[in-house]
């Protein structure tokens, strides 16, 4: 799962240090657990890993991702979020090592599985909500 957090038409991404994409850059996320809803996994991800409140989760898109390098197939599910409270903290300095507020105009690079995201039916409904924040 990823989720994105939205706050004044920015979102936040961390770069990641684990080795499932060292050095590229991500929106929190993570693995749901067993029985946990899409809302619940977007908000506990997000306490978990930046420190950040979030409310308004709603689903964003889903992605059917093959990474070849590591022989691994996921299917991501891309969640949406709006910001409440908390300034970001890399609390697990094991899959993050910074993080910062960006536009879609202006994106670090380079970008951990946005590949089939970018290109799918989604994207635009996913632009459209960051302006509304």
């Amino acid at each position: 799962m990823g989720v994105f957090i939205f706050k004044n038409g920015k979102f936040l991404m961390g770069k990641r240090s684990a080795p499932h994409g060292r050095g590229t850059w991500a929106v929190p996320g993570g693995h749901v657990e067993f029985g946990e809803s899409f809302e619940d996994t977007a908000k506990r991800e997000v306490k978990e890993e930046t420190g950040l409140e979030i409310t308004n989760v709603r689903f964003g898109a889903v992605t059917s991702d093959f990474f070849e390098s590591t022989d691994k197939h996921y299917i991501t599910i891309w969640m949406l979020s709006d910001y409440i409270s908390g300034k970001p903290v890399v609390k697990e300095p094991e899959k993050y090592v910074d993080q910062k507020w960006v536009s879609f105009g202006k994106l670090p690079e380079p970008l951990f599985n946005w590949d089939r995201l970018v290109n799918s039916v989604f994207f635009d409904e996913i632009l459209r909500e960051s302006k509304k924040s």
